[in-house]
């Protein structure tokens, strides 16, 4: 295995290091963290404030190119939703999510590290902490910057680098390792920390993994490493053998003013998110109605074809089917079909001026998409009625009452044809690494597959699906006379789907993704 030489992860780690500590008596002149209150202080500081939604979303088949003639674009929007390795530097741009990521990592470790010197028992719950964000981190880099797993290559596919303690050189070796490596170390941190988690530490839960965001990561993660059983246990942990009581109240976001602000707002604010994340990120610019991001965006054709207000097995999708309907915008070079949930948020530093920072909040975690993990997980161990169950329980909430049968799905998703490069449909040929049966098991997957695609809109978590199964994805572009051109694919197997690492970690002598 090639030795790396990665400063930049080295510097990193070394976040709390004071930079005019070079002439002070000790070299490594970090703050003692020598209490349980400084230990629960410094883990605030365990969360990314990196996001990597837009960058994901903006790769999936979420978005089309809206045409040449639409100038609402920039290069670094062009690079991600052309599969290009990226150059340009923004908000969203992947050393922000890498940073974000290992200096999140970087304080869990301080944390566990000072945890181990005062005494682990008394401190059982920051421990708990401290392992769950190290873990979640580290699931964020290697599902963004490398293959999927899967029990074949995975083996063999590049990895990122597992922080499992504080650095304190400048100059550290690491080996890249593998993605199977790194999956099987996230978890023994996930399975580690279930059992410390503990709410009662916390002052605001909504920015910590409580009990309940802990079993949906954890879910989550399982359901990506081919443990249905796992991912069905846990996921029951968070949405219980009665969902219904659970779930978000679409119809109460629905009755708001139709307006981005207070459904934004209403939104990160409901009780079935498990988890906020901030971020200095444009993403509620780029999915808000601003001409900002029209030319790669989630249009009205993607709407009517595959997403939004395409038929479902119970029956033909409309606006006015929905609890919360979509906001459609439709004008010259403005065609962006949204369903609102992300907030755009100015931050003044100078409010004469008028300049600032663009942010924002993400929800990791909901309870709705828990409960279509268990579905999912269900149906892989062939539970087909119990996970039929879960997605109605799910869709006549999201949906004002709708329903299917086993009988609907099955008929619907048989003679629904694949969708192609002539005719995009919400179909996509599945290529997973696991076995999935043709038939009733395939169908359960579709449909999962396409509420996860609705329910999870702009959220970038489309972009692990087309991973995790394989779904080709055509890029197509719009033109003037309103037909749509595929300008490139991305394959099956295409390397393009791990985003190449930054670039100044590639300087460094870190290895790059192959191309």
């Amino acid at each position: 295995m090639k030795r790396i030489n990665i400063l930049f992860i080295a510097l990193l780690a070394l976040i709390t290091v004071s930079c005019d500590s070079f002439l002070d008596e000790t070299p490594d002149n970090r703050a003692e963290v020598d209490s349980q209150l400084k230990i629960r202080k410094l883990l605030v500081s365990a969360y990314s404030t990196g996001n990597y939604a837009l960058v994901t979303e903006v790769s999936s088949d979420n978005v089309d190119d809206n045409g040449k003639s639409n100038p609402n674009t920039t290069r670094f929007y062009e690079q991600i939703a052309n599969w290009e390795d990226i150059t340009e530097v923004e908000n969203d741009d992947p050393k922000t999510i890498w940073e974000g990521a290992y200096g999140a990592i970087a304080h869990s470790n301080e944390a566990l590290a000072a945890i181990a010197e005062l005494g682990e028992a008394e401190l059982a719950a920051e421990k708990g902490e401290a392992l769950i964000t190290r873990a979640y981190n580290h699931f964020i880099l290697v599902n963004v910057f490398c293959q999927h797993y899967n029990t074949g290559s995975s083996s063999s596919d590049l990895g990122i680098p597992y922080m499992e303690t504080s650095e304190t050189t400048l100059n550290p070796q690491y080996e890249r390792g593998t993605v199977k490596d790194v999956y099987e170390k996230i978890n023994t941190d996930i399975e580690a920390a279930l059992p410390l988690i503990s709410d009662d530490i916390y002052e605001v839960n909504a920015y910590h993994f409580t009990k309940k965001a802990a079993y949906a990561f954890a879910a989550r993660f399982n359901l990506y490493y081919e443990k249905w059983a796992k991912a069905k246990e846990y996921a029951s942990k968070v949405v219980t053998d009665n969902p219904s009581t659970q779930l978000r109240d679409w119809a109460a976001l629905g009755a708001l003013p139709r307006q981005p602000d207070p459904v934004t707002n209403a939104y990160i604010n409901d009780a079935a998110n498990l988890l906020a994340a901030t971020s200095g990120s444009n993403i509620g610019l780029y999915f808000g109605a601003y001409y900002h991001g029209s030319r790669y965006n989630h249009s009205r054709k993607i709407a009517d074809e595959q997403t939004l207000l395409a038929p479902l097995p119970f029956g033909g999708i409309s606006g006015s089917d929905y609890n919360f309907g979509p906001f459609v915008y439709a004008g010259t070079n403005l065609d962006k079909t949204l369903f609102y949930k992300i907030p755009f948020l100015f931050e003044y530093t100078d409010p004469v001026a008028g300049i600032g920072y663009r942010r924002s909040v993400m929800i990791p975690f909901t309870t709705d998409e828990t409960l279509l993990v268990r579905a999912e997980a269900k149906a892989m161990l062939g539970e087909n009625d119990a996970a039929l169950a879960d997605l109605n329980a799910w869709s006549s909430n999201f949906f004002k009452g709708n329903e299917a049968t086993l009988t609907q799905v099955n008929d619907f998703y048989s003679n629904l044809p694949f969708s192609s490069e002539v005719s995009a449909s919400q179909k996509k040929r599945l290529s997973p690494k696991f076995t999935l049966a043709t038939g009733t098991q395939e169908n359960l997957i579709h449909y999962v597959l396409q509420c996860r695609r609705v329910l999870t809109l702009h959220e970038g978590l489309r972009w692990f699906d087309i991973k995790r199964y394989g779904i080709e994805v055509p890029r197509y572009q719009i033109q003037a006379d309103g037909t749509s051109t595929v300008i490139d694919v991305l394959e099956v197997e295409d390397l393009r789907k791990a985003i190449q690492i930054p670039q100044d970690v590639v300087s460094a002598g870190f290895e790059a993704n192959p191309r």
